[in-house]
């Protein structure tokens, strides 16, 4: 979950203060839950984690049994990625690259998980068309992205405006937009699920974050962050 090589501010040390306050953590596993439903059952299955950042979806894939690679341009954080592999006492392997640009022949993955990385790539059509590219036909594609229409995304903008390098860089895109990145990489889209519903306030998001799958049965607007799953044809 890693979007270095563009030009932000995240790393290792990031992701770390923002899993240490209540509202990081609690938003992470919101997250995370979306991407689990649409991954479905990953045991004995090829996984990708594109853009792994410090490891954490890695670590989560393989202890549901999934043989996991895990792909950066940032050392730093896959070093970090390492460390986290082996403090949770699973395996995984790990290598250097970019999304625009994968270091994998075609076809070498049963599923490819790339999760708030392509909102800080300039180049979202060619990471797509990697993407489906090292998966096998009837392989599947899982995607979390930051979603255009939620106060998340107003709130980020305008720290963009006020000098944020790292949201200053960010691309929020509407569920039509992602799905239309997608469908030109040749893939089929079977779900487009929302979540984070919640403002960006401790006592409130805990109060709602229990109805956030009841938000999302009722639509993607509003939500911070974007789930989707495509299949190779």
């Amino acid at each position: 979950m890693n979007a270095s090589g563009a030009p932000t501010t995240i790393g290792p040390k990031a992701y770390e203060a923002w899993r240490a306050q209540s509202l990081g953590a609690l938003t992470e596993a919101i997250e995370l839950r979306a991407v689990l439903d649409l991954a479905g059952d990953v045991s004995g299955v090829r996984l990708l984690d594109a853009g792994c950042g410090d490891g954490a979806l890695v670590a989560t894939m393989a202890a549901k049994g999934a043989e996991v690679t895990g792909v950066d341009p940032d050392p730093a954080m896959l070093l970090a990625a390492q460390k986290r592999v082996a403090d949770a006492g699973v395996k995984a392997t790990f290598t250097e690259g970019r999304l625009e640009g994968l270091p994998f022949p075609d076809a070498s993955f049963d599923v490819v998980a790339s999760i708030t990385v392509l909102c800080f790539l300039p180049d979202a059509t060619g990471a797509f068309r990697e993407m489906a590219r090292v998966l096998r036909p009837g392989g599947r594609l899982v995607l979390g992205e930051l979603g255009r229409w939620s106060l998340w995304a107003a709130q980020r903008r305008v720290r963009g405006w006020l000098g944020s390098r790292t949201w200053k860089a960010a691309r929020f895109r509407t569920p039509g937009e992602l799905r239309a990145l997608a469908e030109q990489a040749g893939l089929r889209v079977t779900a487009l699920r929302g979540a984070v519903y919640y403002p960006r306030i401790g006592w409130l998001a805990r109060v709602m974050a229990p109805f956030d799958r009841w938000f999302g049965r009722l639509g993607t607007f509003g939500a911070a962050f974007l789930a989707l799953r495509a299949e190779k044809p």
